[in-house]
């Protein structure tokens, strides 16, 4: 964690930045990354919300309803604004990182050192996400399905490709991607007697394929299949059968897909280019990206399941990725628009630290304020209204926390 007393205005050490080279722009700040990064982590810390219950506590309103849609995820195929938070999340780990290995090099690190740091970084995001999925449980609960794990996976290879040239880094990514439907397609579909419920899957589920599109079919699939073997090595409460959500250890491969279009992105911000031909070509590749996923789904070929990070859902959300960040570039580095963002930039100057202490702190914030202002506290506009006034409150001391981090140089960094 760094602690100096430099002002704030200081970049972060490992802010996107770009480093003084004949080959690149001159030494700059993209506000975007960081603006991007806190809006990720902003809806992720807004589950507090709990737009669900305002739902239900106003049945028939669409303005709730809508919002609540919003901030769950969708059962298997599709897509919705919340299952955008961990592509995007996974997606700026693979656009920082050319920045992150520019800004080493000019402080004179070497290539084993820094390799070395990406190996432990890995090792520190997959136990860091077993940590805070075991919280509250008897014993450690080895699972590597969340975000943080997941990018931990995958993040020395990612590194690796960093190194890389644009055509070995589009090759892997179509390795990547490729091999991962190739695994799931020579992986036999259930036969008519698999025992759905037995596996966490209802059996008038309405989101069981037929046909070709079965081999991608909930808790009956290749990543199942592996997760079913490799769980069971590690020490658990009760031998592991299924994943109640569908989510896959494997599904890391998919996820360094997305890093790789977010590392593909980077390099090109780092290039010394019109800053308008950058946005035209992370549009344009968005929207390629964005068709191709959907076509891939619409052709029966590839379903756009997040739950199981299909090769079709890693375009489909990559190409969103793209969008965003092309829109965030546009408007706060190329127009110059960027005081409006200062909120989530303090968010996203410190994504590791937000990640932890919305899921660490909640339960504390709550308990706090009721102590202190009754159990009534968060009644102040009727008792309809306790789950949104309680989850402004603690997303406002979340947000207050990360302030003073940011005005005092705190930044959590693995």
């Amino acid at each position: 964690m760094s602690t100096d007393a430099t002002p704030v205005e200081t970049p972060h050490p490992d802010a996107p930045t770009i480093a003084a080279d004949p080959a690149v722009e001159p030494r700059i700040r993209l506000d975007s990354i960081d603006a991007y990064r806190g809006l990720v982590m902003f809806l992720m810390m807004a589950e507090v919300l709990r737009l669900g219950a305002m739902a239900r506590n106003f049945p028939g309103d669409g303005f709730w309803a809508f919002l609540a849609h919003h901030q769950d995820h969708v059962e298997w195929t599709g897509c919705v604004v919340h299952d955008m938070i961990q592509p995007s999340f996974s997606f700026l780990v693979g656009v920082a990182l050319p920045f992150s290995i520019a800004a080493r090099i000019a402080k004179g690190q070497g290539r084993g050192l820094m390799t070395l740091h990406a190996l432990w970084r890995g090792l520190v995001l997959v136990l860091l996400g077993v940590f805070l999925r075991s919280v509250g449980r008897p014993q450690t609960y080895w699972t590597f399905e969340d975000t943080l794990s997941q990018i931990g996976l995958g993040y020395p290879i990612l590194f690796w490709l960093g190194w890389r040239s644009r055509k070995v880094q589009g090759i892997a990514l179509a390795v990547v991607l490729v091999g991962y439907w190739l695994l799931f397609a020579a992986y036999p579909t259930p036969g008519p007697d698999f025992d759905y419920p037995a596996h966490g899957v209802p059996a008038d589920w309405p989101h069981l394929a037929t046909g070709f599109e079965a081999h991608w079919n909930k808790n009956s699939n290749a990543a199942w299949a592996f997760d079913v073997w490799f769980l069971n090595l590690f020490p658990r409460e009760k031998p592991f059968a299924y994943n109640g959500g569908g989510y896959a250890t494997l599904s890391f491969i998919p996820t360094l897909g997305t890093m790789i279009l977010g590392l593909l992105a980077g390099g090109l911000l780092k290039e010394k280019r019109p800053p308008w031909s950058k946005v035209g070509l992370l549009a344009a590749a968005g929207v390629v990206a964005t068709i191709l996923g959907l076509g891939l789904g619409a052709a029966g070929l590839c379903p756009v399941v997040k739950r199981i990070w299909t090769p079709s859902w890693a375009l489909y959300s990559g190409g969103f990725c793209l969008l965003t960040l092309a829109a965030f570039y546009a408007v706060m580095d190329v127009i110059g628009l960027k005081s409006w963002a200062f909120p989530l930039r303090v968010i996203g100057m410190n994504s590791i630290a937000a990640y932890c202490l919305a899921h660490l702190i909640e339960g504390f914030i709550v308990d706090a304020f009721r102590t202190h202002l009754g159990p009534d506290a968060f009644k102040v506009f009727g008792e309809a209204y306790e789950p949104f006034v309680q989850g402004v409150a603690t997303l406002s001391v979340l947000w207050i926390i990360l302030f003073w981090m940011y005005r005092r140089r705190l930044f959590l960094k693995v």
